[in-house]
């Protein structure tokens, strides 16, 4: 059986893994002759990888995160406020595992959605499933479902992945109703799917959110049961990168402005008109403005 066999055979099973690699794998073996147990063992690991990576990028994309953020590129020397052991031991995905929710609370720019991605992005990576949502578009969402006679199909979605991130809580109202909905999609996900929740408000003001006190209760009662807190604090952490940027930036020195240049009055016209037909010019001619 030639190469070109071999690789249409590859292709027919989609081992598109083991098709990438074949010739770099065969012609290593030949030159250092390899088993035909270490070829095929190089073969099927080249498959899981690709195989591994192709199932992260769908569960990237699956995930609807609004952008892609990395612990790395967040500056925890700016913020202080924030527990930054927790939020590494978060990213490593064990409070999960312990079916444990996150809240993370602070004012706007703290840095709060950005490290809610960069935990899940670290979540997908390790093989787990999550969903990101906008607080009021979830709220629309579910809304929504109700009309189309679909409630509750959502929250058994939900169900079926490892984390789901709900940005922005309090940032805009939302009606009683959809209050309502929310606290019975956070019930079901209770204990089985774990939440990370994004606020710039403190515990004791969620009941204006929800609407209503008896029931905000109930909910932080059954989320904070299990439950990790970051405190991002209320110092922008956007507004002083900003303000650094802008100090770090050459200053332009402000434009010189020329200065205008002075008129002659009628009489310095014609006393120059004089002297030059003094001195055998022709005259220079004296135009009066109409007043």
């Amino acid at each position: 059986m030639d190469r070109s066999e071999i690789l249409e055979m590859l292709r027919i099973l989609q081992l598109s893994g083991m098709r990438a690699v074949y010739d770099e794998i065969v012609t290593t073996a030949i030159k250092r002759q390899h088993s035909a147990e270490k070829v095929i063992g190089a073969l099927l690991k080249a498959e899981i990888a690709e195989k591994r990576a192709r199932s992260i990028r769908y569960q990237m994309a699956a995930a609807n995160l609004p952008e892609q953020k990395e612990l790395a590129d967040f500056t925890f020397a700016d913020t202080p406020t924030i527990n930054e052991q927790l939020v590494h031991d978060l990213a490593g995905g064990t409070f999960i595992d312990q079916q444990r929710n996150v809240v993370a609370i602070g004012d706007t720019g703290t840095g709060k959605s950005h490290i809610a991605i960069a935990i899940a992005m670290s979540c997908i990576r390790a093989g787990r499933k999550a969903r990101f949502y906008n607080v009021v578009d979830l709220v629309n969402r579910l809304e929504a479902d109700v009309k189309l006679g679909k409630a509750g199909r959502r929250a058994d979605s939900l169900m079926r992945v490892d984390l789901v991130v709900l940005d922005e809580l309090g940032y805009l109202p939302f009606a009683q109703s959809g209050g309502q909905l929310l606290f019975h999609l956070i019930s079901r996900l209770y204990e089985r799917t774990s939440i990370i929740v994004t606020t710039n408000l403190d515990f004791s003001d969620w009941p204006k959110v929800f609407g209503d006190p008896k029931m905000t209760l109930a909910l932080l009662d059954r989320f904070t049961h299990h439950c990790d807190i970051i405190e991002t604090g209320k110092e922008s952490w956007r507004g002083k990168h900003r303000s650094a940027a802008r100090a770090a930036s050459p200053s332009r020195p402000p434009k010189r402005k020329e200065p205008m240049p002075l008129l002659e009055t009628d009489e310095q016209t014609w006393n120059r008109g004089y002297e030059d037909g003094k001195q055998g010019k022709s005259p220079a001619t004296i135009k009066k403005k109409d007043d």
